[in-house]
């Protein structure tokens, strides 16, 4: 038919053309501009899943308001806490270059904002540009603290690929019918896992799968013929997840907010704190059909496994016509997962390129372990904790980054290990015994601008398990990963130094490692730690300070006047 649409692999090609003539286009200048917003933390009564209850939000809104810049802008955002907790903010994927007092997670650049007190997030957006989020970065708080944001390019700068008719952005979450900081009260004073969440959300919204929740479906309308941008982001607390769309394909365009070269797939795979942005073709016959969220876990670990949906709903077609549901990977299909991560490689194109470390200054080698120290008031004795290098981090009593700034004894030592203590089988047979850890609030130095790699190990310690790891301040290049125990002999001969998948976090495969590379150009104090909000909680986490360099330009700004205090 001459009026079809072209087929997903057609629509590549198209891409590729697209790319090659966006290089040619010599790329014009434009004045900043100032984007302000005012963010209210307020206690909102929802209902989900036939149950009502408070939940923290900013503006009453779940999930909460889209920031919205361009690369380039200065954006300002004031925060007023008007919730009983305590809050924080952060702009995740945001490298708040030598600005970590707007990076905003609790105790590391910041105290938390006190109820009936405000703090203003005042930072620039350096070449940077598609889809990232912000939420809550203090407690559990982020379940219903959250939304996105999109930064779109320079004014006259098109996208490396065709333009879309039209964008939307889907969150992909978790809900608690009973309240969220007493669930992990309970497992914090049990020393056990806290009950896992009773549903994933698209947008706030379970879908019609679930009790009471027809009125809670999140759609979006389509007309045939036309292409859709969908910016996907993963904000469930604890959950990687596939996501598919009935009878439709997905060309993958970026990731993490940034460009990379197209492919075509029917399901895609997300952990927690990532960012997939997608070309969708209305192409198919005109009818509703179901996208869908379900966990991806391919260890023995129970999870929430209950699928959400959202409708994507073709302009004219009655509501009564029933969705299609598509076809989800299985739970446990690490076969897909592993070919999916496998195809994501930087788009590495003069305007964009990959500029990937190829000398190591810095070699690091952290082990990650989950584990259990001795707690007379906990059900079996013990707590569940989790740790890097046998190390579990210690929260302190005030902002990491002012006691670096301001030279403050006593709150951190910087003898973070580059290595384990311990060499070990690492993923042999599950080790169940001298599960203890060491306790501390030990970080990391590093000089500026030296290049690091970080190979990050997963264990056998109680059990294998994938874990999203989220930097901040940085994005890093994933030049490779494995199963089973890393060889720093073979295994760094099959890097990827070319075009690897460039990000701001990274799932370590279940009984397996991944190396990164980035360049500490970035001075401050930065977190690092598992983007799964359980083993945060259980100390899966540390920080790095990075040096400054040489003069102003390379070094920590003064703190706002406005800086919270503990």
């Amino acid at each position: 038919m001459a009026n079809c649409f072209p087929s997903s692999c057609s629509l590549v090609k198209i891409m590729l053309i697209s790319i090659v003539a966006f290089v040619s286009v010599l790329i014009p200048t434009s004045d900043a501009a100032v984007k302000k917003y005012q963010f209210d933390v307020v206690v909102k009564n929802v209902s989900r899943l036939c149950h009502a209850k408070p939940i923290v939000t900013v503006n009453g809104m779940y999930p909460g308001p889209t920031v919205y810049a361009r690369e380039g802008d200065r954006v300002i955002i004031t925060v007023t806490n008007h919730a009983q907790y305590n809050m924080s903010i952060h702009w995740h994927g945001l490298k708040q270059l030598r600005n970590g007092w707007a990076d905003g997670p609790a105790y590391i650049t910041q105290c938390p904002i006190q109820s009936g007190n405000s703090y203003t997030y005042d930072f620039n957006i350096t070449g940077q540009r598609g889809t990232l989020w912000w939420h809550a970065h203090i407690l559990w708080l982020r379940a219903t603290v959250h939304g996105a944001v999109v930064i779109m390019p320079q004014v006259g700068v098109s996208y490396p690929f065709p333009q879309p008719h039209s964008e939307a952005e889907l969150m992909l979450g978790e809900w608690w019918n009973a309240d969220v900081e007493t669930i992990e009260n309970q497992g914090n004073i049990l020393g056990l896992p806290p009950n896992m969440s009773d549903a994933h959300t698209i947008n706030g919204k379970p879908g019609p799968l679930f009790p009471c929740s027809d009125k809670h479906t999140y759609a979006l309308e389509v007309e045939w013929g036309k292409t859709y941008l969908l910016r996907i982001i993963n904000a469930a607390l604890n959950d990687e997840l596939f996501f598919a769309i009935a009878g439709h394909s997905m060309t993958v365009v970026e990731i993490d907010s940034v460009y990379c070269k197209p492919f075509t797939t029917e399901a895609l795979l997300i952990a927690p704190g990532q960012t997939t942005n997608v070309l969708v073709q209305a192409n198919q016959s005109p009818g509703r059909y179901f996208m869908a969220t379900r966990p991806f876990m391919d260890a023995p670990v129970p999870v929430d496994n209950k699928t959400a949906t959202a409708i994507l709903q073709y302009k004219g077609v009655p509501t009564t016509v029933l969705p299609l549901l598509p076809k989800l990977p299985a739970p446990n299909d690490t076969t897909f997962a592993d070919s999916y991560l496998d195809k994501l490689r930087s788009l590495n194109i003069a305007q964009f390129p990959a500029n990937v470390p190829l000398t190591v200054d810095r070699h690091l080698f952290y082990t990650i372990g989950l584990g259990a120290n001795p707690c007379t008031t906990c059900l079996n004795g013990t707590r569940l904790t989790a740790s890097l290098n046998n190390i579990t981090f210690m929260m302190p009593k005030i902002g990491l980054l002012q006691a670096h700034y301001f030279n403050t004894k006593g709150v951190f030592r910087l003898d973070f290990p580059d290595k384990p203590v311990t060499p070990f089988n690492y993923t042999g047979a599950p080790l169940t015994a001298n599960l203890g850890t060491s306790m501390g609030t030990r970080l990391s130095k590093v000089a500026f601008n030296s290049t690091v790699e970080l190979v990050l190990q997963d264990t056998n310690l109680l059990t294998v398990e994938s874990h999203p790891f989220h930097l901040h301040g940085y994005n890093f290049f994933v030049v490779g990963t494995g199963i089973g125990n890393f060889d720093p002999v073979k295994d760094p001969a099959k890097y990827n130094l070319i075009d690897p998948p460039e990000r701001n976090t990274v799932g370590v495969p279940t009984g397996g490692w991944t190396a990164i590379r980035f360049r500490a150009d970035n001075p401050g104090v930065w977190f690092f730690h598992c983007h799964l909000e359980l083993h945060t909680t259980w100390g899966l986490k540390m920080a790095f300070v990075v040096e400054n360099g040489n003069g102003p330009e390379q070094s920590v700004l003064p703190p706002p006047k406005d800086l919270p205090l503990c």
